[in-house]
């Protein structure tokens, strides 16, 4: 995921986890509705019960990282040693699950998490996949999963989702995981600014960065969500880019490992 050390002042824990409630809700009601969930989504081998399973799991290894940290090592150690199939091979076993048990373990799981970060110090540190977080952090993190495994659901339904002001939380996570973009393409992290300005479903404009950066990226907030989530490709969206830099990140962008 993102690079745990980067500055996360202008985050906020309790617009996220309300943003959280939000956004599982809509989820919820729109996967509560249908029967069939083995209907395949975008990401290849996943069907709609691989989605919730993922983000079922997601938040019981918060939950176990929140309150037994010394415990969350035997879930590092799993991952390490499925490696790369690890997500696929997770999601393969709650997907097996019935849709019931499912769908409610997913229900619970999330009030859970919600009520978990609420009560602990925004600042305290627990132990995640190659750093430490903190709740101010891991509440957009959530936000983030459930509208990006939201966003596969939908398009696999056929489904107009709604924009809504939710992106915010998302767009902020993206902006703060530029250098993880670089990173993971295996390039040197640029030590100039950028400028981020992004329309939101509003019409307003949310921007990060110096006004007077040379590196500049704009565009909706929509589609600068659906790419750093990789759920879109550049070409499929109105983003644009000044700066040698700036095409690279579009290039390259992303939120997660």
């Amino acid at each position: 995921m993102l690079n745990y050390g980067l500055d996360t002042s202008g985050l906020e824990r309790d617009v996220a986890l309300a943003d959280l409630v939000a956004e599982g809700d809509e989820l919820h009601a729109l996967v509560s509705a249908q029967d069939d969930w083995s209907r395949p989504t975008p990401a290849v081998g996943w069907t709609i019960a691989h989605q919730i399973a993922h983000l079922a799991s997601a938040d019981a290894n918060v939950l176990v990282a929140l309150r037994t940290p010394e415990a969350f090592g035997a879930v590092l150690k799993e991952a390490e040693a499925a490696g790369e199939e690890y997500a696929d091979l997770d999601a393969a076993a709650g997907a097996a699950k019935p849709r019931s048990l499912l769908l409610e373990q997913w229900r619970a799981g999330r009030a859970e998490v919600v009520a978990a970060l609420r009560e602990v110090p925004p600042d305290l540190g627990f132990p995640w996949y190659g750093s430490e977080v903190t709740a101010t952090l891991v509440a957009p993190l959530r936000l983030m999963e459930v509208w990006a495994h939201g966003q596969d659901v939908f398009d696999a339904l056929g489904v107009a989702r709604r924009s809504t002001g939710r992106l915010r939380q998302v767009a902020a996570l993206g902006v703060m995981g530029r250098e993880l973009s670089f990173y993971a393409a295996r390039l040197p992290v640029p030590a100039e600014p950028f400028r981020v300005e992004l329309a939101g479903p509003d019409g307003r404009i949310w921007a990060w960065g110096p006004e007077d950066a040379a590196q500049r990226v704009q565009g909706s907030a929509l589609d600068f969500c659906l790419r750093v989530t990789q759920r879109r490709s550049r070409a499929e969206t109105d983003l644009t880019a000044v700066g040698a830099d700036a095409q690279t990140w579009l290039d390259n962008a992303r939120v997660f490992l």
